[in-house]
């Protein structure tokens, strides 16, 4: 089973991602903010040195978090941003054997449903592509766009596209913290279940002011330990990667550093080690 965790909740810093998930037993990151930039994003000097500390470090990367399509993004973004992000990326993840990488779908932006859903269709399938040309797989983050919006939606995005080169990341705490009712969050997990290839793990609950809190594992309304003994159960072989959001939400401009961020990443890092060796006993 491999575990591993989006590093910079726990430190901006990769010597100190690394140290981290050293310290938790692990040996992968899943890189995303390399100081206050996107690994995508940063410039080939920058990812040389990254390359070269993960080198001497004997650590791998899982998968990389992009910004495409994200939450930044909407729909009438420049295209050619993202198609220029991935072409970036892709060298780079072979570079370090890296299969996966994080997208989204595109949040709207004033456009009709109709018009929204075509045109997110349109550039995820370009998207695939050139993912399939360069041999890697895009993962699709139930979160902020088009095929976000619904498990439905989820379902339609994956049948349209139709290629082995998006696949889906699954994060247990997004159906919660966008909005949905906690129980819309086995609907996702159905619908996203033959697509899977990486978990992301998050929990959060909506407290009595209606507003979403984010909580270690198995303390919020995101049915994590049901999903993951779920899937242990039906023999997945992926990884799971945790995602606090404790102290770190990077879409609200909150970003982690410090001893409180380094202390809770750790803290939720061996709460995941410990149910995730529980339910994979039972699994047997």
């Amino acid at each position: 089973m491999t575990i591993t965790g989006i590093a910079d909740e726990g430190s901006p810093e990769l010597t100190e991602q690394i140290r981290i998930h050293r310290t938790l037993g692990w040996n992968t990151l899943e890189l995303r903010l390399i100081g206050k930039s996107n690994v995508c994003a940063i410039d080939d000097g920058a990812f040389d040195l990254v390359y070269r500390t993960l080198q001497e470090e004997q650590m791998e990367v899982i998968c990389f978090a992009s910004a495409i399509a994200n939450w930044a993004r909407p729909i009438t973004s420049d295209f050619q941003v993202d198609v220029e992000e991935l072409n970036t990326a892709i060298p780079r993840m072979r570079r370090l054997g890296t299969r996966f990488i994080r997208v989204m779908s595109y949040p709207n932006d004033g456009l009709p449903e109709e018009q929204w859903r075509k045109e997110a269709i349109r550039r995820m399938k370009e998207l695939a592509r050139i993912a399939a040309d360069g041999e890697v797989v895009l993962v699709h983050e139930n979160c902020s766009g088009w095929g976000g919006m619904s498990a439905e939606n989820q379902k339609i995005l994956l049948e349209e596209v139709h290629s082995p080169n998006l696949q889906i990341v699954f994060d247990t705490g997004n159906p919660v913290g966008e909005g949905h009712p906690p129980e819309e969050t086995w609907d996702f997990y159905q619908t996203a279940l033959p697509f899977i290839k990486h978990v992301h793990i998050k929990d959060c609950r909506k407290n009595q002011k209606g507003e979403i809190e984010y909580t270690y594992p198995g303390e919020g309304q995101s049915m994590v330990r049901r999903i993951l003994k779920s899937i242990l159960d039906l023999g997945y072989t992926g990884a799971f990667s945790i995602e606090p959001h404790i102290t770190a939400q990077i879409h609200l401009g909150t970003s982690s550093s410090g001893r409180e961020a380094e202390e809770i990443y750790l803290e939720y890092g061996r709460r995941t080690n410990a149910m995730l060796a529980e339910l994979a006993g039972q699994a047997g």
